[in-house]
């Protein structure tokens, strides 16, 4: 039986579990929270609460292996208490969520997976070493590096409803994004068509202005659109400040012509309108 182990089961890998479970794949899931566990049975999943049981067991089923967890200051957390039993595990494909933040800065240019990694953020420079710890284990590694990231329960609809939706403009500020269902599709497609050592950026085809998809979901909702606030005087938590650090347009040429990938979502109009209609039949936002 094909066994994906997904390690920090959260929202990605959970839309790639939708995918596989109908297909008769095992899935098992970790989860830090024992009241999440009846959540994810219900989904088809085999939950396990780690830390707190050993993964070995886990790690001895699985075929194909599934990592979300993101690392801290020392590197990615997995390795550092199980760097050696993965290393000799018999697994068959193994997927590491990184992010495009490894890119670095580019004012609003281009990136592909060939450019060289510059990450200006912490969180950037965490994912690098991350990165490289797990390609030094000579595993059937494929590394993807997700844009930002939206879909059900992750759209602007609710911000923008309850008023507390915000335009901050920064000159040349633009940032790339992918429909949870692409990553979905796009991990899916590289399981069915593994090519161990590959990079994927898993983005959409319309990096943009991020005053651009407020606006947007504004107009879809017939609200009116939020004032603009200059990204200088604007009052924001050192988190949310960080986001505007970089900008970058980041290519996805990579996942269509090796992988096969058509966007179900190629940019953020599609993306926001199919929300909407998931809203309209209702789903959360």
């Amino acid at each position: 039986m094909k066994t994906l182990l997904s390690l920090g089961h959260g929202y990605s890998a959970q839309a790639l579990a939708t995918l596989l479970v109908p297909q008769g794949w095992h899935i098992i899931g970790t989860t830090r929270s024992a009241a999440s566990c009846q959540r994810l049975k219900d989904s088809g999943v085999e939950p396990l609460v780690w830390p707190g049981n050993p993964l070995g067991p886990a790690l001895a089923r699985a075929t194909h292996l599934l990592v979300s967890i993101a690392p801290d200051a020392a590197g990615d957390p997995v390795l550092a208490n199980y760097g050696s039993q993965i290393a000799a595990a018999n697994l068959n494909w193994v997927g590491y969520l990184s992010t495009t933040g490894v890119y670095g800065d580019h004012q609003g240019g281009w990136v592909d997976e060939d450019t060289p990694l510059a990450p200006s953020t912490k969180r950037g420079q965490q994912r690098v070493m991350a990165e490289r710890q797990w390609q030094a284990l000579g595993l059937p590694l494929h590394i993807f590096r997700l844009a930002g990231i939206y879909g059900p329960g992750r759209g602007p609809f609710a911000k923008v409803r309850d008023g507390t939706a915000r335009r901050i403009l920064k000159p040349n500020q633009v940032f790339s994004r992918i429909h949870v269902a692409d990553i979905a599709q796009t991990l899916a497609a590289s399981i069915a068509q593994p090519n161990p050592g590959q990079i994927y950026n898993v983005c959409d085809n319309d990096p943009a202005p991020p005053e651009d998809v407020i606006a947007h979901a504004a107009s879809l909702l017939g609200l009116p659109i939020p004032p603009a606030e200059s990204w200088d005087t604007a009052e924001m938590t050192p988190m949310a400040r960080s986001f505007y650090a970089e900008s970058k347009r980041v290519r996805n040429d990579r996942i269509k012509s090796e992988l096969g990938v058509k966007l179900a979502y190629p940019d953020y109009a599609a993306g926001l309108r199919g929300l909407l209609e998931q809203d309209s039949q209702g789903e959360s936002l």
